[in-house]
């Protein structure tokens, strides 16, 4: 009877393909030291097609298994991704714990998520990942037992497992669902509230989290690995007497991020689908940077926040030789491009600026009197706008105050009754009595 070995710290590496990617096999090794894992050797083979049976054939595998016994290693890692079979009869022929790519980034994502939210969502990938690998992955799986008393119908323990695995995907969705309706509250207040959302995207181990702690004083956990955050965080930057902003930080990309994370963490990244602005911020010293602006563009397109406005921030100016804090504007007048370093402070003043420039003056009050008809418009004021104040006139309208974002106000000057009965209160002042009727929410 074959069971699937127990896994150790011990790792070897393993690529396989038509040529060698250094930069994916280096990354995996980070992988691996971010799991907890020691990568102690690295097994490398060049193959047009994969082996339907163990993707690195006869040869390759006799040369795996002889460096598994020198090095004393407990577990292989593959840069590649395996089907079910080839990594239940890896591990057979190997005696070791066999995992992939995406199984390695699932473990990471395992071991870091601390909210229940995110506890949630990477259970979710790993059963939704492992509804794939119960195709005779144990010989008590493969088939009912057979003789006297033991015939009949009844259900395999494979289709046992399949069943209570649905079953538990079923639960987990249903939970995540209702988080999902918190955090679509929470979203709506921040509309309301007329304060923009501007998200944190890049590659991980790019330095957002550390660019998050610098701007607001935060806490968030930083540390030089990938992965090392991974709960989404909100907090309030204030940009001034009339601006305030809400920094979204969401888990970092990785090239080949497997499918099933991202449908998982649909509901956190959500934030940055809904985000006024995108800092996509980028490790400038990366020698392969055009691959991993492709990467994170790829997967911002996969999540449908393609169309969001963003700046790119080129982060750790600090470890380049000429460190020099500078802007760079695009074609549109807008800025495009923001050189800093978040570890020592160069440039989040140029930051802190252009945020400054773009939202200040962002928020709006407006004073309004809505005709006894209009209730349609004071319903639509509810739902995106913060109503500050709301009396019953005596001719049977509203007399109301609302703050929103400018644009989220628009549709009034469409009305035939706008003009003489509505006033415009936007600039500091109105700030300040945002600031202050929130302070009573």
């Amino acid at each position: 009877m074959f069971d699937r070995p127990a896994s150790g710290e011990r790792a070897v590496l393993v690529q396989s393909g038509a040529r060698v990617d250094e930069r994916s096999l280096a990354e995996l090794k980070e992988l691996a030291r971010s799991a907890g894992a020691v990568p102690v050797a690295t097994v490398i083979g060049k193959r047009d097609q994969p082996d339907p049976r163990s993707y690195i054939g006869k040869g390759k595998l006799e040369e795996l298994t002889q460096c598994i016994a020198e090095q004393e290693a407990e577990l292989v890692l593959f840069n590649n991704p395996l089907s079910p079979s080839q990594e239940r009869n890896l591990e057979k022929a190997l005696q070791v714990r066999v995992l992939d790519r995406t199984g390695l980034i699932l473990d990471i994502f395992a071991q870091r998520a601390q909210s229940y939210e995110g506890k949630l969502q990477v259970e979710l990938a790993q059963l939704r990942h492992l509804s794939t690998r119960l195709v005779r992955g144990w010989t008590h799986l493969e088939r009912q037992k057979g003789g006297i008393g033991l015939r009949g119908p009844g259900e395999t323990q494979l289709e046992t497992d399949k069943r209570l695995i649905g079953k538990r995907i079923s639960q987990i969705q249903k939970r995540l669902e209702k988080v999902d309706k918190q955090r679509e509250q929470g979203r709506r207040s921040r509309k309301r509230s007329a304060v923009p959302v501007v998200g944190l995207v890049g590659y991980t181990n790019a330095g957002k989290s550390t660019l998050i702690n610098a701007l607001t004083g935060a806490s968030v956990y930083a540390a030089d690995q990938l992965f090392a955050t991974l709960d989404p965080a909100l907090k309030r930057l204030p940009l001034g007497p009339d601006a305030v902003v809400i920094l979204a930080d969401t888990v970092g990309f990785v090239r080949d991020l497997p499918h099933e994370l991202v449908a998982a963490f649909k509901s956190t990244l959500q934030e940055t689908v809904q985000a006024d602005l995108l800092l996509h911020v980028i490790d400038a010293g990366d020698e392969q940077l055009a691959e991993t602006l492709a990467e994170v563009e790829r997967v911002i397109e996969e999540i449908g926040a393609g169309d969001v406005p963003r700046i790119r921030l080129y982060n750790k100016i600090d470890r380049l030789e000429n460190p020099a804090p500078m802007v760079r504007v695009g074609e549109d007048g807008q800025v495009a491009e923001i050189w800093l370093s978040a570890l020592t402070g160069e440039g989040l003043e140029l930051l802190l600026e252009t945020l400054r420039q773009r939202f200040s003056g962002h928020r709006q009050i407006r004073e309004l009197r809505l005709m006894a008809h209009e209730g349609a418009v004071r319903a639509r004021l509810y739902r995106s706008a913060r109503v500050l104040r709301d009396e019953v006139d005596p001719e049977g309208g509203w007399r109301m105050s609302v703050e929103a974002q400018s644009d989220h106000l628009t549709f009034l000057d469409n009305r035939p009754e706008a003009g003489a009965t509505d006033a415009d209160a936007s600039g500091p002042e109105a700030s300040h009595a945002a600031e202050a009727a929130a302070s009573h929410d």
